[in-house]
């Protein structure tokens, strides 16, 4: 069928201290190639790592803990954790002598949070993607109708159809739309896709071939539509995470459908997840594993 796009009204360091583990951090950071170059503090990247090492923690965590997970020894780890805690970063239980982030580290994280803004970070990375790919992107966000569209840059490409800032796409036969149907709670999307489907704007699919498709898009970490929404043109679409590890909008590539015929698609599928990689590690996410990149892919030395 020939789906419809609808419109929405929608520090203490000591001189070894400096020049110790330079080579990993372990932390997740984002492409900065022109501020990974210049002269730094040392001292400060490597307190960020015991930080860091507390954070995973998920909890109170002991001295030898906080080493391992650092990868330092336990005495360095205390010279920085004895500061940490005087600044508030950190905190140590008098009782039990276990440590865990402080007052001041969740201050910052409230206010941090406070002043994110996910759609202009997630637009940041698509315009990035769409200069290192040429090809057209998109921002979409959800609404009680469905997807929305809020950014779409034009590409090096021409595609048959242009989406307007404002539109509401299909749900079933959109890779924005399967991206939120996979990853938002059903109870959340079952309104807007009964809509849809009633007005004749998205397909209808038996629920075991939905879920079907659904299981793939959340285990591939993206969902792809071929001229379904409109023949000539392909779309690729991941989700952006927020801190609370749900999906905070999508992020789409769309590409004219006769150079997916031509070959392999690997390339843009894996910038794409690079690109929703690094918007979520900005807006705060911290999965175990996944899209995420740290800023080095060796593991710490021991």
């Amino acid at each position: 069928m020939s789906a419809t796009v609808s419109p929405a009204l929608v520090d203490g360091a000591t001189a070894d201290d400096a020049t110790a583990d330079t080579s990993t951090t372990g932390l997740v950071v984002l492409d900065r190639p022109e501020e990974a170059h210049q002269q730094g503090i040392q001292s400060i990247e490597v307190g960020a790592r015991v930080l860091q090492a507390l954070e995973n923690g998920r909890g109170p965590m002991a001295l030898s803990d906080v080493a391992r997970r650092s990868a330092m020894h336990p005495a360095k780890v205390h010279r920085y954790l004895v500061s940490l805690v005087r600044v508030g970063l950190a905190s140590r239980d008098p009782r039990t002598g276990r440590y865990d982030l402080g007052p001041a580290a969740r201050h910052l994280g409230v206010e941090a949070l406070r002043r994110t803004d996910a759609e202009s970070i997630a637009s940041e990375h698509a315009l990035r993607l769409r200069d290192d790919t040429g090809h057209t992107v998109d921002v979409a966000v959800w609404s009680e109708s469905g997807p929305v569209i809020v950014r779409w840059d034009s590409g090096l490409h021409a595609l048959p159809m242009t989406v307007r800032v404002g539109s509401v796409l299909p749900l079933l036969d959109s890779a924005l739309g399967q991206v939120f149907l996979a990853h938002l709670p059903g109870p959340q999307t079952a309104a807007a896709l009964a809509a849809q489907q009633a007005r004749g704007e998205t397909q209808r699919m038996p629920a075991v071939e939905q879920e079907s498709l659904l299981e793939q898009v959340r285990r591939d970490g993206h969902a792809s539509a071929l001229n379904n929404m409109i023949y000539g043109m392909a779309a690729y679409a991941s989700p952006v995470f927020g801190p609370d590890g749900q999906v905070a909008l999508a992020v789409g590539l769309a590409v004219p459908a006769r150079l997916v015929a031509k070959g392999d698609t690997s390339d843009l599928v894996q910038a794409l997840h690079a690109a929703v990689g690094d918007a979520s590690a900005e807006l705060g996410h911290r999965p175990q594993g996944g899209l995420l990149r740290a800023m080095t892919d060796e593991e710490p030395a021991q």
